[in-house]
């Protein structure tokens, strides 16, 4: 992680999430409790470069907003792919999840935890599963903070599981922990595989299939290939690809949906579904009369552990 910082793109999402709860109606996803975790003056910060954004990218646009909210609400449903992504496959993982449950799941893995609220936000789900948050350690001590700052007593589920992935493997991680390798588990990986190499997603993927029982579920997000072909990438995602990699957090990877069966065949896990953009609109923003649709690019990947 870059100068040993907690990840400015983890928070700036994860107060996308919180406005989003704050200020849209209905909820693609409800992340009820995310504004808590900040303080008055990084929320200010966000807010204030939302409605600058405006002005850099349609200043003609920009002119016609009459308060600064209006100006927020265009950017970040209009300009910036990030509230959709984020939203959308958030909402597809706990959807996913409650189904898995259902089916046996016992332990939640969230890798690149971030600011998550699961546990807050879902405390009936607490009695059914086991809790595992991995992350940087820097990102989670910086967590765990704000956590004890907002006088949120983490419960007995829940176990934070730091590992820095350029010392150690997510095996040897979990394996320090109270992590059950035979019981039958569900790995959320989100926002993340396009700031990694290929090798190294396909690494962490490999493992999840080697430490979790047949029949374990794995979600992640990834980009298409067009996403990095500038003649085929959208508008907003070449924007943010730039703004990524401004902030020294670049996005490198994508995928090819027509090749990711049998890519996951090769280690170890059964592609169970691939929503493509299209599907996630259908299924999570039709209808919708603001700005908010889903990303281009971006699919939302189910596996199993074979």
């Amino acid at each position: 992680m870059k100068d040993k910082k907690a990840s400015f793109t983890a928070q700036g999402l994860a107060y996308m999430r919180a406005y989003h709860a704050m200020h849209d109606n209905p909820k693609i996803f409800d992340d009820s409790l995310a504004y808590h975790l900040f303080v008055e003056e990084e929320r200010s910060f966000f807010e204030n470069a939302w409605s600058q954004a405006a002005k850099l990218y349609d200043p003609e646009r920009a002119a016609s907003f009459t308060d600064r909210a209006a100006a927020i609400a265009w950017t970040l449903q209009t300009i910036t792919p990030g509230p959709s992504m984020t939203l959308g496959r958030s909402r597809y993982t706990e959807d996913s999840l409650d189904e898995a449950v259902g089916q046996g799941v016992k332990q939640y893995v969230i890798l690149g935890a971030g600011f998550d609220t699961f546990v807050f936000r879902r405390p009936e789900m607490l009695e059914k599963l086991q809790v595992y948050e991995v992350d940087h350690p820097v990102t989670q001590g910086f967590k765990c903070s704000r956590l004890a700052n907002a006088g949120w007593e983490q419960p007995a589920q829940l176990h934070f599981v730091p590992v820095d992935f350029e010392q150690e493997s997510l095996a040897e991680a979990l394996t320090r922990s109270s992590y059950n390798s035979q019981a039958l588990s569900f790995f959320s990986w989100l926002g993340v595989t396009y700031y990694l190499t290929r090798d190294t997603v396909s690494s962490l993927l490999r493992n999840i299939a080697s430490i979790a029982p047949t029949g374990s579920t794995v979600i992640f997000d990834y980009l298409n290939t067009d996403a990095f072909i500038p003649e085929k990438a959208a508008k907003r995602v070449k924007i943010l690809i730039r703004d990524t990699r401004q902030a020294g957090e670049s996005m490198i990877t994508s995928f090819d949906p027509f090749t990711l069966s049998a890519d996951l065949a090769r280690l170890g896990l059964r592609l169970q579904e691939d929503l493509s953009p299209a599907d996630i609109q259908e299924r999570y923003f039709r209808g919708r009369t603001d700005g908010y649709h889903a990303c281009e690019h971006q699919h939302f990947a189910r596996a199993v552990v074979t």
